[in-house]
């Protein structure tokens, strides 16, 4: 696992308040900067709309259709496997 994103998951640990003693003072290096403030800011507002009253918020009928639209809009070009120096298509499963 590389740094960046066993940072990212100590990250989201200490907004969970599950980070380990031994890992908060690494983790609080990372928030000082853009990038970890960004994935603070980020956890955060996952979990206020997970704790959120969902009264009023609903779905609508045609919820499925438009987000499916949208991530085919954003298909991400093909995968490279890590060391490689050129762009190798990789089927992913």
């Amino acid at each position: 696992m590389d740094t960046s994103t066993r940072l990212q998951e100590n990250i989201s640990a200490m907004v969970d308040g599950e980070l380990p003693a031994c890992d908060v003072e690494l983790t609080l290096a990372a928030l000082s900067e853009p990038e970890g403030q960004a994935a603070w800011h980020l956890y955060q507002l996952i979990g206020d709309v997970l704790r959120a009253d969902t009264a009023g918020g609903e779905l609508g009928d045609d919820f499925a259709a438009r987000l499916a639209r949208r991530l085919a809009d954003e298909a991400p070009g093909p995968a490279r496997r890590a060391g490689d120096s050129e762009a190798t298509p990789v089927t992913v499963p």
